[in-house]
């Protein structure tokens, strides 16, 4: 006799109470990866955030002792400050980003003794790069009056650049030493040097500046000062900890031959971090040829700035998902690599919505932080919401450039880049701010368009990630199988 067929209201129930299960054990699974992946990108990504903060806030507290001396010596820093950023130390930290592949996946695949050489291999190559940046540096005096600069600031600008320049090779040092121990996940040691070097650099700027014959350029060897002991306390960590006891190796010439690969690498980096810093450059630059200078180009300072310090969140996450994307891949882990995107991309979206959010609901009092001037309380409240989609784009692809950079395709993230603000960006900047008469609103939602193509762009190449290929790219990059950018 043949079983009676269940009734179609128990095969729904049935059906039902299945999918019910399943989504269940979904949402348990995710519950774990989230605890799981959430922790370790917490404990590299807080310590980062910190790191980026202290190291920013050498250079700022420098101009903001400056700013007492008088308005010649405030511009004349402000203005080689910004050079010698745009010339010099984007280029040095994006080229040094090249290593948290290298070392990443190496360090992820056990090849301890390639991250020394690999590090030798950045600091020489860096070395040499500073040095035509010094020679253009020694210039900007002439340079800046070739230009049409007012006489006194392109005089002190280039006194204030000169003094900066041993700094600028304490800086190409220091990164590969940071990016050395970021791949280790060693973020600690450079959370205590980075706060110890700007406890120390604060008084040694205000006795610099106020108390010896420099005066503004005294703020400039402070810094140059304050790099090269955070280079020393670094290298003495490395040297004799035994967390780097596996990583660290003599310097031999394995290191030369470590650098074209480094240079395969490291010039996509620089191209993608740099063509990012010197659109928003350029917009204050543009700003100073609107009609009322001095009100736009203070207001846009102060709206850069702002995002500046609000990106050292999004920024840690990226150095931390970077660590966890490379040393997975390097590992052969392709899935742990994924899930550590997914995760770091729902916390970012999270901590993106909560800081905008704040930053919204203060806009009528931000600009008292700034200023005194009502015009510019005013004009800086009414350019709050168009700063805070910047958060939102600013947070979403601080993380995809951390994803990028820990697998190894920075070349994609420079075209990108060079699309996003150069083809898009920067023509609407100009368009909406001079053509239609917009004035500073309009170059900055120019800005914003080229933020937000960015954004989608870096969304679309992440989803479409073959991450199992990554892997097998890693394995292949590391151990030297085939050339490092297929």
């Amino acid at each position: 006799m043949e079983q009676p067929l269940l009734p179609e209201r128990e095969e729904r129930r049935e059906r039902e109470r299945g999918e019910g299960e399943r989504w269940r054990e979904r949402m348990k699974s995710w519950k774990k990866e989230m605890k799981e992946e959430g922790t370790k990108l917490a404990h590299l990504a807080g310590p980062m955030v910190a790191v980026t903060l202290s190291q920013y806030m050498v250079q700022v507290v420098s101009n903001m002792m400056v700013g007492h001396l008088g308005s010649l010596a405030l511009s004349s820093a402000a203005v080689a400050t910004s050079l010698t950023s745009v010339t010099g130390f984007s280029l040095l930290l994006g080229m040094a980003s090249g290593l948290e592949t290298l070392c990443g996946q190496a360090f992820g695949a056990q090849q301890y003794h390639k991250l020394g050489s690999q590090t030798y291999g950045a600091i020489f190559t860096l070395l040499i790069v500073c040095i035509p940046i010094s020679l253009i540096w020694a210039s900007m005096a002439k340079i800046l009056a070739f230009i049409g600069q007012d006489p006194l600031i392109s005089y002190e600008a280039g006194r204030y650049a000169v003094w900066i320049i041993p700094g600028l090779f304490a800086y190409a040092v220091m990164q590969p030493l940071v990016k050395f121990l970021q791949t280790q996940s060693l973020i600690l040691p450079m959370l205590f040097t980075s706060i110890a070097t700007l406890c120390i650099h604060v008084p040694l700027c205000y006795v610099l500046v106020y108390f010896s014959a420099l005066g503004n350029v005294g703020a400039a060897l402070a810094i140059s000062i304050s790099y090269w002991l955070n280079v020393i306390m670094l290298g003495l960590y490395i040297r004799y900890s035994p967390s780097c006891e596996m990583t660290r190796s003599p310097l031999s010439t394995g290191a030369f031959r470590e650098i074209t690969g480094f240079l395969r690498l490291a010039l996509p980096s620089a191209v993608m971090v740099c063509l990012e810093w010197w659109s928003f450059e350029m917009l204050i630059l543009l700003s100073g040829l609107l009609p009322n200078p001095q009100l736009e180009t203070s207001v846009l300072s102060i709206c850069l700035t702002s995002i500046t310090v609000l990106y050292t969140i999004p920024y840690g996450f990226g150095a931390a998902v970077s660590t966890r994307v490379s040393n997975e891949l390097g590992a052969g882990n392709p899935e742990k690599a994924r899930s550590a995107v997914r995760v770091v991309m729902f916390i970012e979206v999270a901590e993106a919505v909560v800081v905008s959010g704040a930053l919204l609901t203060s806009h009528s009092i931000l600009g008292y932080a700034y200023s005194n001037e009502e015009a510019v309380i005013s004009y800086v409240s009414k350019m709050v919401p168009l700063v805070c989609i910047t958060v939102i784009t600013d947070s979403l692809q601080g993380v995809l450039s951390g994803v990028a950079r820990g697998c190894g395709w920075q070349h994609l993230g420079a075209y990108v880049n060079l699309g996003s603000f150069y083809l898009i960006g920067i023509p609407m900047a100009v368009t909406l701010g001079f053509f239609l008469k917009m004035g500073g609103r309009g170059l900055w939602i120019g800005i914003v368009c080229g933020s937000v193509s960015q954004s989608t762009l870096l969304i679309l190449i992440t989803s479409f990630t073959n991450w199992q290929q990554m892997a097998n790219q890693a394995r292949e990059r590391v151990f030297n199988e085939k050339p490092l950018i297929s």
